[in-house]
C-alpha cells in the first residue's frame, strides 16, 4: 500500500468527510507519477496516450512504476512528474487523469473539472506583509489535522531548509497569531516553503485559517528564542538525483505534444 492507496482508502471510506476527500487531492499533487507516454520523450515535449472513454478523455498516471507497466502489459514509453506539475500541464485542455486504472486499490477517475480546480489551487499564492515578533509562546490549541498535515507536507519539503518551529506569536501592535519559522532556508526556498504551509492548511480543510510564515538564520537570537518554546519540525535533507525528469523544474515544465 502506497500512500496514495492509503489516502484513497480513507476517502473510500468516509465518502462524506471532504477532510478525506482533500487528503487524497493532496497526495496527488505531492507524488511522482508515472505518465504514459505514446513515444519516448523529445526534449521537453511529452506526448501523453490519451483514452476517450464513456467520463471523457484521460491520460494514464500511476505512482509506482511497475504499476505502469502492468497496464501497458509490459515496457512502455513514460515520463516521471510531480501530480502539481500534470495538474498545471493538463488544466484547460479538458483531459483527466486515470490513476492507477485497474493496477491498485487506489485506481480512480480525476475528471478535467476537478484536475482545472487542482490546478488553480495549487497555484495560489500566500499574501506578504511586515510584522515585528514581540514574545513567543508555545503553539495553541490547533486542530490536529493540521499538524498533521504540517508534517506531512514539511516531509516533501526535501533539503529546502534544516527545521522549523511552530510557536504562538504576538507582534508589535498586539497583534496575535502562529508562526512557523523556518531555520537556514536554502537560497530561493523562501515562496516554496510559504506555498508548502498555505497547502497544508488548504488541503487540510482550514483555508480560511492563518499561520504567519517567516525565515531566520540559525545563528539569529530569533532561533533560540523559538527552539525554546516551539514544536520542532525537522526537514529531509537533500539528497541528489542523478537524473533529471522532463518537467521536474518548475521554472520549466514539460510542453504537451
Amino acid at each position: 500500500m502506497t500512500p496514495l492507496d492509503l489516502a484513497h482508502a480513507a476517502m473510500a471510506a468516509a465518502p462524506d468527510d471532504d477532510a478525506a476527500r482533500l487528503a487524497f487531492y493532496e497526495r496527488v499533487a505531492d507524488s511522482e507519477l508515472y505518465l504514459l507516454l505514446t513515444r519516448e520523450p523529445e526534449g521537453e515535449t511529452l506526448d501523453p496516450r490519451i483514452f476517450e472513454t464513456g467520463d471523457g478523455r484521460f491520460v494514464v498516471v500511476c505512482d509506482r512504476a511497475e504499476r505502469l507497466e502492468a497496464f501497458a502489459s509490459g515496457g512502455a514509453p513514460y515520463a516521471a512528474l510531480s501530480g502539481r506539475v500534470l495538474a498545471a500541464m493538463l488544466a484547460g485542455q479538458g483531459v483527466g487523469l486515470a490513476v492507477n486504472p485497474d493496477v491498485a486499490p487506489s485506481s480512480s477517475l480525476i475528471g478535467p473539472d476537478a484536475v482545472g480546480w487542482l490546478a488553480e489551487t495549487l497555484a495560489g499564492q500566500p499574501a506578504q506583509a511586515e510584522a515585528r515578533p514581540r514574545d513567543l509562546g508555545a503553539p495553541g490549541d490547533l486542530p490536529e489535522r493540521l499538524l498533521k498535515a504540517l508534517d506531512a507536507k514539511l516531509a516533501t519539503a526535501r533539503g529546502l531548509a534544516r527545521m522549523a518551529y511552530l510557536a504562538a506569536v504576538t507582534y508589535d501592535g498586539g497583534g496575535r497569531s502562529h508562526l512557523l519559522a523556518f531555520i537556514d532556508a536554502a537560497p530561493g526556498a523562501e515562496g516554496a516553503l510559504a506555498r508548502a504551509v498555505r497547502e497544508a492548511l488548504v488541503f487540510s480543510g482550514l483555508e480560511a485559517g492563518e499561520i504567519d510564515v517567516a525565515f531566520f538564520a540559525a545563528s539569529d537570537p530569533m532561533a533560540a528564542r523559538l527552539a525554546r518554546v516551539g514544536l520542532r519540525f525537522d526537514l529531509p535533507r537533500f539528497e541528489a538525483r542523478i537524473a533529471v525528469p522532463p518537467g521536474s523544474g518548475p521554472d520549466s515544465p514539460p510542453k504537451l505534444r
